[in-house]
């Protein structure tokens, strides 16, 4: 090979690293910064560049998870549930796949709060995006615990767990009950500044009530909905697949189920409200904004997808909202109630 050849194909390598790096850049920048103004909201004081937000229960316990969903296109990402103590959850299995979506019995699994505050701290280093903690207990004052450690290690915000469908003596015990639901908000809000998010029950008489009590007791946002009771029996052992036999259904199975309790809490409350429950596409995302969603939280499609699932959406939206000629996410918001 002469020395003209080798100069040559030294130049190639040389552009095509070039292209390498810059392709590189141009997608952390993408992912790291806003698409677009038409995508902007603000819910509950916080500042989402996107409508979208993660889910708790999916990639929501390390640092690094939570950046990749924030890279992924994440308006905002809420953390794994956290209680007061070190809990194991519940021993395998803890989920399996329903013909559209996934039955969990996972059981809170978590370090404990004291523990998990380093997480947190390290976090806020590096994640850009609003912070929310979800927190569960078993009394209002383990709640309050929980929430005041969660915001001094630099939570931005709480998603109060009152709804967990398999775990007894807290979650949806407590978002069944009115009067339990009160008296966790307003002593949460009693010993923090900072806003404070209740996840609603779909496994209720009336959601609409369950979210009433919630607003007067001083809530600043909702998240509706958390899984739906569920059971998977496998023909061959006769018996129930979960070890701890019921768990929650999530994915597009519970989609109109999720649609339908934002659209009743919509025309209940004056509070804002985060639509969740089988949302894996710009359009799942669209029906949530009409029927009175201010902003999405997506879960179980990061199960089935990866990250960039935030980015589709992002896009699918923006994409829909030029079409339709509108100028913000913020005016299909609750649409479909003028219809």
């Amino acid at each position: 090979m002469n020395g003209k050849t080798t100069r040559k194909k030294a130049n190639h390598v040389k552009q095509g690293l070039s292209l390498i790096n810059s392709y590189t850049i141009q997608e952390r920048f993408r992912c790291e910064t806003p698409l677009n103004k038409l995508l902007t909201v603000n819910i509950a004081g916080l500042k989402l560049h996107s409508p979208t937000a993660l889910a708790s229960g999916i990639l929501g316990y390390t640092s690094e998870s939570l950046k990749r969903v924030e890279k992924g296109g994440a308006g905002a990402v809420v953390t794994k549930s956290v209680g007061v103590a070190p809990r194991p959850g519940y021993p395998n299995p803890t989920v399996v796949q329903a013909s559209s979506g996934l039955i969990n019995a996972v059981g809170l699994p978590n370090s404990g709060i004291d523990e998990y505050v380093n997480e947190l701290t390290f976090a806020k280093t590096i994640v850009k995006v609003p912070l929310i903690v979800s927190v569960f207990g078993y009394t209002a004052e383990e709640y309050a615990l929980v929430s005041r450690k969660a915001v001094e290690a630099g939570a931005d915000a709480l998603e109060l767990n009152v709804s967990c469908p398999h775990v007894k003596f807290t979650g949806s015990e407590i978002g069944q009950n009115p009067k339990l639901l009160t008296d966790v908000i307003r002593r949460v809000k009693a010993d923090i500044q900072k806003p404070v998010i209740v996840k609603l029950s779909p496994n209720v008489t009336d959601i609409t009530e369950i979210a009433k009590a919630a607003e007067k007791a001083g809530a600043d946002a909702l998240t509706v909905i958390n899984t739906v009771r569920a059971l998977a029996i496998d023909v061959e052992t006769q018996s129930s697949i979960l070890s701890n036999v019921r768990g929650g259904l999530s994915g597009p199975a519970i989609k109109p189920i999720g649609l339908r309790c934002v659209y009743d809490v919509f025309e209940a409350v004056k509070i804002p409200v985060f639509g969740c429950g089988g949302i894996t596409s710009w359009r799942d995302a669209v029906e949530f904004f009409l029927a009175g969603a201010s902003a999405i939280q997506v879960g179980t499609a990061m199960g089935f997808e990866d990250p960039t699932v935030f980015q589709a959406i992002n896009r699918g939206v923006t994409s829909y909202l030029k079409r339709k000629g509108y100028g913000s996410v913020k005016e299909i918001v609750g649409l479909c109630h003028q219809a």
